[in-house]
């Protein structure tokens, strides 16, 4: 940095910075760990000599907040593949099943966004196509934060919910499927080809989401990559060129990703593995009725408290199935 060239290339320098910021913060929260564990230690060792109840109890209080930090700290470094550190694309698909399922996706979006918040990240709504009657046909988050991808790449896959539905008269149960994708946004060093011949641009007016400004102007924009019939849309700026610019991004992730999980699949099938397909896993239960409870499939942890879960609180199922990928 201290180069005299360092700023000839504006976003390679940013870059390095930001790469430094994370080395720094990871460097301080190590030996600020060191500096707990030596003060418990030491704190231990008066506890032996005499037992005082109130230094027991002090000490009983930073052990935990020592222990919390520690798993904490564990999980940011298990968060090293590539992208983690990545900004999350995040899509959210009801499946069949009408105004239900279109209400479990909004319930969904609720609670991403709550995630988000609790985690100091930031979101922008990149796409928002409403539901008929109630929730939502499909919405595409763009969330930005440092390990926002790392953390979130566990939520893809379907995620179920079991209710009784507010649209029966008749007060029956209903099961209802939504589908969640998770991408990290990609930078622009990453060369992904994509010919002009190969898409088919439709634009759109925009139809904003809970009294968003609606333009007046065809600014959204509709992207179909032909080859691969992979679609994206965005209509979350007033401007149709910036639209494209963020609709041939995500384009460019999903063709990237689409390569990457065919590269998986074809090594899978030489090591004669069974590979799971992660989009169209159920990874999550969520019963309202006859009982409370969710419960991720993968890693068999559950609760009975549905209302934090739809508050955002799902770090004990991300952390739990981060984890067991390394076990």
């Amino acid at each position: 940095m201290l180069d005299p060239s360092f700023w000839n290339d504006q976003q390679g320098a940013q870059t390095v910075i930001n790469e430094a910021n994370g080395l720094k913060d990871t460097y301080q929260a190590f030996h600020q760990l060191e500096e707990q564990q030596e003060n418990l230690e030491v704190s231990l060792e008066l506890l032996r000599e005499e037992l005082d109840a109130d230094l027991k109890e002090q000490v009983e209080e930073e052990l935990q907040t020592f222990v919390r930090e520690l798993k904490d700290f564990e999980l940011k470094m298990i968060l090293s593949e590539p992208y983690d550190k990545n900004n999350a694309i995040l899509e959210i698909h009801p499946g069949a099943g009408g105004t239900e399922s279109q209400d479990w996706g909004s319930m969904l979006l609720r609670m991403y966004q709550r995630f988000a918040d609790k985690k100091g990240f930031k979101v922008e709504m990149l796409d928002y196509q409403a539901g008929d009657e109630a929730g939502i046909k499909s919405v595409t988050l763009l969330i930005k934060g440092l390990n926002a991808y790392g953390y979130l790449k566990a939520e893809k896959g379907i995620h179920r919910l079991v209710r009784i539905s507010p649209f029966d008269s008749s007060g029956r149960r209903h099961t209802s499927f939504v589908s969640v994708d998770v991408m990290p946004e990609l930078n622009d060093d990453i060369e992904i080809e994509v010919r002009p011949e190969d898409l088919k641009i439709d634009t759109y007016r925009a139809t904003g989401a809970g009294g968003q400004h609606i333009n007046t102007t065809d600014s959204a924009v509709r992207m179909t990559h032909l080859p691969t019939g992979i679609v994206v849309t965005c209509q979350s700026e007033r401007s149709q060129l910036k639209n494209r610019e963020q609709a041939m991004k995500m384009l460019k992730t999903k063709l990237y990703q689409k390569e990457q999980e065919e590269k998986e699949q074809e090594l899978a099938a030489i090591r004669g593995e069974q590979k799971e397909i992660g989009w169209g896993s159920q990874i999550r239960s969520y019963v309202f009725h006859p009982y409370s409870m969710v419960k991720d499939h993968r890693t068999e942890v559950e609760t009975g408290n549905t209302q934090a879960v739809m508050d955002g609180e799902i770090d004990d199922f991300i952390n739990a199935y981060l984890r067991s990928k390394i076990n």
